[in-house]
């Protein structure tokens, strides 16, 4: 079709949609007022008016429905409306009618790609190659698409066109040896890496050389195939690292840290990078060897906080780094700076809290909450971290005006609204003010009657009181029918039961809660030790209560 000055200038300012290269390739119409719906088609598109070209679009396709350029565009706003199979209806449309367009049958092969139609893909942009055998692209698109379907042949067929069309180089080379290694051909895939190297000087092939040596116990090749790559290239980072693994395989540490000091040092490796390896490093060591080593570890996290001095990605894994290894001030020195260097990341803040948490260090942690939440006020799990503070502090009132604050910024997130409103009871019951602490239990069973805390809790605080124990018993059950072996659940069921005067029935709750953890608490302990006197079990009890004692001698109620 004849197209005038002004749609190639509207498909020039279109190169996303790669709309000259597309209408260069187009018949010439004879009908210039289709011509122009079509340029204001395409306008509309680069606007992001889609509903305004598609219909357009569909009228130029009523008055001429041979005009490829509508049906490729057609398919182009299909696609902007995710209508994959409408947009596969229109480009093979256009296909059809001007069978010798490229972008007519990639956009084509890409769309049956995104339906997952692998076969029909591949067979268009085979018929692609046939007709445009010197884009490279082709290729490697069919490998990849080779690969997915796990045809090696075909994706090693298609390397060989690549190393025939365009000659060798290092990527094509490690892809071929990538996918020998998948087909489990280890000498083929070596080989084809010794000859490039034959030909060619390359680092990347050099270092895959000594990673292959490696991987078959030859560390002195493999030395000797890293060291070549650094003479080609001193800096280069797969290769200093490869040396390393060869010293720490010799277990030569002094060589092992020398290289790790220049991965460490260069400027050109993402700092990320860097952190990531030492974490990996750390993780499939044995103790004994960090033991041994600290100082020279100390000296390659010291080396990037020194020189990163406000970079995230290095001060958490070395404040964490010295976290485990016991050294809790410099790790809280690391970790607040992170926070304090990065004031708008939620995770620098969190993790400076977490560790004051671990720290038990409640007086450090309420301050620095309430500066953090002044950041991050919408943030309910800084106020649920103040509330575990002040629990520790034994400061009830606190927790209930902070509970109340986190109703207040999510009124409408019964995840966090019913656990708040549940913890202003218990701070009422601790606060002996009990009227107060049972009306907020019967608000949260009101909107969660299945709500395991408050259900256990108000079981037992009735009781405590002797009330209601049928109320109570049924209030429990629950509880430890949807948590079996819950200890805590189980010594309350078990309590009410005796209360009820079902002493063998509360046996066996006691029995399973001994078995998943009621040994750790005193309580527990007391009252089973009660409930076997009541069996006559004395010698058993006993045993319980001086178990019992002992645990209340620990702090553990």
């Amino acid at each position: 079709m004849r197209l005038a000055t002004r749609i190639i200038a509207s498909l020039l300012a279109l190169c996303c949609l790669s709309s000259s290269l597309a209408l260069s390739q187009t018949k010439v119409d004879t009908s210039w007022k289709e011509d122009g719906k079509l340029v204001d088609a395409v306008g509309y598109i680069g606007d992001g008016q889609i509903d305004k070209a598609a219909k357009l679009l569909k009228e130029v396709l009523v008055a001429d429905p041979s005009n490829d350029a509508a049906w490729y565009y057609l398919g182009m706003c299909s696609l902007y409306g995710r209508d994959v199979k409408g947009a596969q209806t229109a480009f093979k449309k256009a296909s059809e009618i001007d069978p010798a367009n490229y972008w007519y049958k990639d956009r084509l092969a890409m769309v049956y790609s995104m339906s997952g139609e692998d076969d029909l893909t591949i067979a268009t942009y085979e018929e692609l190659l046939k007709e445009y055998p010197k884009k490279n692209d082709i290729y490697f698109t069919l490998v990849n698409l080779y690969l997915k379907q796990n045809q090696f042949d075909k994706a090693i067929s298609a390397m060989d066109q690549i190393e025939a069309s365009f000659g060798k180089n290092e990527n094509v080379t490690v892809t071929k040896y990538d996918i020998l290694l998948r087909q489990n051909k280890p000498a083929e895939a070596l080989k084809v890496l010794e000859d490039y190297n034959k030909e060619y000087s390359s680092p990347y092939v050099l270092t895959k050389l000594g990673d292959h040596s490696l991987a078959e116990y030859k560390d002195t090749a493999a030395l000797a195939y890293y060291r070549e790559a650094a003479d080609l290239q001193g800096d280069y980072i797969p290769a200093i690292l490869g040396e390393a693994e060869v010293w720490r395989i010799r277990r030569n540490y002094g060589g092992y840290f020398k290289s790790l000091r220049k991965f460490i040092r260069d400027e050109q490796t993402e700092t990320q990078a860097k952190t990531q390896y030492l974490g990996m490093l750390l993780q499939r060591s044995e103790p004994r060897f960090i033991q041994n080593y600290q100082s020279s570890i100390d000296s390659l996290y010291d080396y990037m906080v020194l020189h990163h001095p406000a970079d995230s990605s290095v001060l958490k894994p070395a404040g964490m780094y010295y976290y485990a290894t016991e050294r809790v001030g410099k790790a809280k020195s690391l970790i607040r700076r992170n926070m304090e260097k990065n004031p708008g990341s939620l995770d620098a803040a969190a993790t400076y809290i977490q560790l004051l948490g671990y720290q038990s260090d409640w007086d450090a942690l309420l301050p620095a909450v309430d500066s953090v939440l002044g950041r991050f006020p919408n943030e309910p799990g800084f106020y649920e971290m103040k509330n575990v503070a002040l629990y520790n502090k034994k400061d009830w009132q606190g927790i209930i005006d902070n509970s109340r604050r986190i109703i207040e910024i999510a009124p409408n997130d019964t995840s966090v609204t019913i656990p708040a409103l549940a913890n202003i009871g218990d701070m009422y019951h601790e606060m002996g003010m009990e009227k107060e602490a049972f009306e907020c239990y019967k608000k949260v069973l009101k909107a969660n009657p299945d709500y395991s805390p408050t259900l256990n809790n108000y079981a037992y605080y009735l009781s405590l009181k002797g009330k209601s124990l049928k109320k109570a018993c049924a209030m429990s059950k629950k509880t430890i029918d949807k948590e079996p072996d819950n200890s805590t659940y189980l010594d309350t069921y078990g309590w009410i039961l005796h209360l009820l005067g079902k002493d063998q029935d509360a046996k066996a709750a006691f029995k399973r809660a001994m078995i998943y953890g009621g040994k750790e608490s005193a309580t527990c302990m007391e009252h089973y030790a009660e409930v076997l006197e009541a069996l006559g079990e004395n010698d058993l009890a006993k045993v319980y209560r001086t178990q019992a004692e002992r645990k209340r001698a620990e702090g553990k109620e």
